[in-house]
């Protein structure tokens, strides 16, 4: 089945409420039109009501079905202001709360904390930073998870389908911080059909053929995910043909579970997975979906500021599908 047909069906019914924090852009007060009309999210925009409504009415978009919410002008400001300086401890004064709060991304965020929605999809307009810390402030990782990392899924046609991490967050993971990345990808891989996973830890080397820090980085990230999911199809450290093309794999790992089979690969460090899935993009033909960011306690995605409207529509998808991890 289609990846976002299956996602349909999962979250069809689940009346999932996502915020997106940037309802003044065109492509994403378009998206969150299609989805409340194809009924799949409740979805909640941020920003002037005057401005969103000219907008609408411009192209004719009916808001009927949508929530338009001022960050500057809410009825759930002071309660927001009061669960800010809660959760930051210390960190906020309510006079400086006051003010946070009507940052479009912190309100949205907020709203997923104080479950007024089920997650946030922002990034069109803002950068990474701006839609990740809050996040990381507010809503924070999941329990025995401790850094919250990208990835992609990579789709080719409507059956051949990666995933790819991190390729968003994290420069240069230490072995406990990859092991992590690896397992938390896995479960990302089985909640979009990738099953079973099968997660390759990738390096310039296979099983010793090389030597450096690098490489022993990949061999200890390996044991410690081993260690954290021991049911988990795992292995590295392997290099890309290895993990993915069998005649290679019975040549270089012939006792590996997982070479010649990956689907789920787990790149040393966010430069080479940023310019993996890219080339894999560019050259291979691939859609990249995503980033999607995992280990978050409720699901936030970051969109590309490139995005287009059809962007924003699955991203919102995908996010509320990360509700039912």
């Amino acid at each position: 089945m289609d990846l976002f047909e299956s996602l349909k069906d999962k979250i069809n019914g689940k009346n999932l409420r996502i915020v997106f924090p940037e309802g003044e852009d065109p492509r994403v007060l378009g998206a969150a039109v299609r989805l409340a009309a194809d009924g799949l999210i409740q979805a909640i925009v941020l920003g002037n009501p005057d401005k969103i409504q000219t907008l609408a009415a411009a192209k004719s978009w009916d808001l009927s079905k949508l929530t338009v919410r001022d960050p500057a002008n809410d009825d759930l400001h002071a309660k927001m202001v009061a669960a800010f300086v809660e959760r930051r401890k210390g960190k906020a004064t309510p006079e400086q709360a006051e003010k946070i709060v009507q940052d479009a991304n912190y309100f949205g965020t907020m709203l997923v904390y104080m479950k007024e929605a089920d997650g946030m999809v922002s990034g069109a307009v803002h950068s990474t930073a701006d839609t990740v810390r809050p996040a990381l402030q507010i809503i924070k990782t999941r329990p025995g998870v401790h850094l919250v990392s990208g990835a992609f899924i990579m789709q080719r046609g409507r059956d051949e389908r990666y995933l790819f991490a991190d390729n968003a967050i994290n420069i240069d993971p230490d072995a406990d911080q990859l092991a992590e990345i690896a397992v938390e990808s896995a479960k990302t891989a089985a909640l979009f059909d990738i099953e079973p996973p099968r997660v390759a830890l990738l390096s310039f080397s296979t099983k010793g053929s090389a030597k450096g820090p690098q490489v022993d980085k990949v061999v200890e990230a390996t044991k410690k995910a081993h260690e954290l999911a021991p049911d988990l199809a795992l292995d590295g450290e392997l290099q890309f043909d290895a993990a993915f093309v069998p005649t290679v794999a019975k040549q270089k790992a012939p006792d590996s579970k997982v070479a010649g089979e990956a689907n789920v690969f787990i790149f040393p460090e966010l430069q080479s997975g940023n310019i993996g899935y890219k080339i894999a993009q560019r050259f291979g033909g691939f859609e990249a979906i995503g980033p999607i960011l995992q280990g978050l306690n409720q699901p936030v995605s970051d969109l590309s500021r490139g995005a287009n409207e059809e962007d924003v529509y699955k991203l919102a998808i995908i996010t509320a599908a990360q509700t039912l991890l």
